[in-house]
């Protein structure tokens, strides 16, 4: 949706999650910009608007380093890795429309991610984070629970909760974490919406994020967010959504979307492994 037509609507009724959310997590600049503002860790970037631009900041953030549209980037889409400065001209050369953003390339452990929700009034509730693997840049598991300290984790879920509160959203919201070495976290994503690495959630927890997100945003109480099994969610990419029932066995429920063709990396579906206590391969 263009933020022009939520700030519209905004005006005539109450519009759960809020237009500034959308703001915000539409334009990459935005949404660094906004989490620096409220002093929650993220990687080192700098706007570029022309290759001038991307050379000089090349030289203060350094090699290798990701240059990226500022909007409608997803799954790898809208960005490209500079490793050497010679790339660098027609990196920015093949990335449209300007200005884009740079990016330091972070040396993480893993990935993690966390979905929030947060009530009309304030209170919040938070499913653990999942451990996510990415193929080809396409989210392919999501692992609960993560190998990670309580204490990351605990800090992830305070991190989620401060964006939720400083954006004073209704509704769900997934955060997406870089983990690096000694547990520090820095935020590298945030949806205004239920999140695909949360779809595990609809499988082993007592309420789940879709039923949560329609809790927050009617106004009613949130629900219990306690996860009651070990679960993998495994999306299905592409061709693989026809391998379905050669995937399954015991504790395996899948999920088609029902999307009428299937491409090479469209999500057509995904399955959850109750149980599992490592990615599916």
């Amino acid at each position: 949706m263009p933020l022009a037509t939520a700030e519209f609507l905004a005006r005539l009724k109450p519009l759960r999650p809020g237009a500034t959310a959308l703001g915000v997590a539409q334009d990459r600049l935005a949404e660094k910009a906004f989490l620096t503002i409220n002093r929650i860790p993220v990687a080192p970037f700098a706007m570029i608007g022309t290759s001038e631009s991307l050379a000089a900041e090349l030289k203060e953030i350094g090699l290798p380093a990701v240059l990226k549209t500022t909007r409608l980037g997803y799954d790898g889409k809208g960005q490209r890795i500079i490793r050497k400065r010679a790339a660098a001209a027609a990196a920015f050369a093949e990335l449209a429309p300007k200005p884009l953003v740079l990016e330091g390339f972070i040396p993480f452990e893993k990935e993690i991610s966390v979905v929030v929700a947060r009530g009309v009034g304030g209170d919040t509730a938070a499913f653990e984070p999942a451990e996510n693997v990415h193929r080809d840049h396409i989210l392919k598991t999501s692992t609960v629970p993560a190998r990670i300290t309580g204490r990351t984790a605990a800090r992830a879920i305070d991190i989620a909760a401060r964006i939720a509160t400083a954006l004073d959203y209704v509704g769900v919201l997934g955060v997406e974490f870089f983990v690096l070495k000694g547990g520090k976290l820095l935020v590298n994503e945030i949806a205004p919406r239920v999140h695909n690495s949360g779809h595990w959630t609809e499988a082993v927890c007592v309420t789940d994020q879709f039923e949560q997100h329609i809790r927050a945003v009617c106004g009613w109480p949130l629900g219990d967010p306690t996860r009651l099994a070990d679960v993998v969610m495994e999306n299905l990419i592409g061709d693989e959504i026809g391998a379905i029932p050669a995937r399954l066995g015991p504790g395996a429920r899948p999920q088609a979307y029902g999307k009428a063709e299937s491409r090479a990396g469209r999500k057509m579906g995904h399955i959850n492994r109750i149980g599992a206590k490592t990615p599916a391969k």
